[in-house]
């Protein structure tokens, strides 16, 4: 499995809009960071988790070409409005894109974009989604896919627990506050764990540093790898300073499983 980072950025993107601080004026491309998703890419099955506003450059800069899936974590504006985007994956008449989201996360998506999930536009090149309610584990191929409730301000929020032949491979939780007791039971055993490391100063919705670090050590995975940053984080400033076995996520890094 080969899992890359389309994008480690918060919600404003890095540079932000009317920022001219240090990171948002860094020349180093691992500072300049899209809105937060990942593909991953396993022997029989191709998706991504979240299409956001730079959804369209990420998979240009990916080269992503094929997709049999796309996931949803959460239904806010910078993990959902490059939904349109996946038009490019249904071009044929009779293609679908399978679509996996909470219940809650569907009826936002169904509702803001009406014209694809209806059923009237089914043409060649049009997106032509199909929605599969996310109720417990599921598989994509041969990975099975675990969601991983968290508490993300006010919405309804899932990570991803992704295992292949009964390995806990990687958990992925780009968007999160605090984790649930039963969600921090399902994380034991994982070898990678990926988090929301927003900023060092603390945050409402955001678990900052100290609070992405203390997972890490009740989790202990092999490794630990930090994403959703604002612009007060700079890469290479600040990784440095990372405990061994943690490190800081950028656009385009790939991990691979064998």
């Amino acid at each position: 499995m080969t899992l890359t980072f389309l994008g480690t950025g918060t919600s404003t993107g890095i540079p932000m809009i009317g920022c001219g601080c240090e990171v948002c004026r860094s020349d180093d491309p691992r500072d300049q960071r899209t809105r937060c998703s990942i593909h991953l890419q396993t022997p029989e099955c191709s998706w991504v988790v979240d299409t956001g506003p730079d959804f369209r450059v990420q998979c240009l800069r990916g080269n992503i070409t094929h997709l049999d899936a796309v996931l949803y974590t959460h239904p806010h504006m910078d993990h959902l409005t490059g939904f349109d985007e996946l038009r490019r994956f249904t071009i044929a008449e009779e293609a679908v894109m399978p679509v996996y989201a909470r219940p809650s996360c569907l009826e936002v998506l169904e509702r803001m974009f009406t014209y694809a999930f209806n059923g009237e536009n089914r043409y060649r090149g049009y997106l032509k989604p199909e929605s599969h309610a996310i109720t417990g584990v599921f598989h994509l191929g041969e990975t099975e896919i675990t969601p991983l409730p968290v508490v993300h301000g006010k919405v309804e929020t899932v990570g991803y627990l992704f295992s292949r032949d009964g390995k806990k491979l990687c958990a992925y939780i780009s968007d999160c506050k605090l984790v649930p007791p039963d969600t921090m039971a399902l994380l034991q055993g994982v070898d990678t764990l990926i988090c929301d490391g927003l900023r060092f100063t603390p945050h409402v919705t955001h678990m900052n540093w100290d609070e992405a670090l203390a997972l890490r050590d009740q989790v202990m995975p092999r490794q630990t790898w930090l994403t959703h940053f604002q612009c007060e984080i700079m890469h290479a400033r600040d990784e440095p300073t990372l405990p061994p076995g943690v490190r800081m996520a950028y656009d385009g890094l790939k991990l691979t499983w064998n």
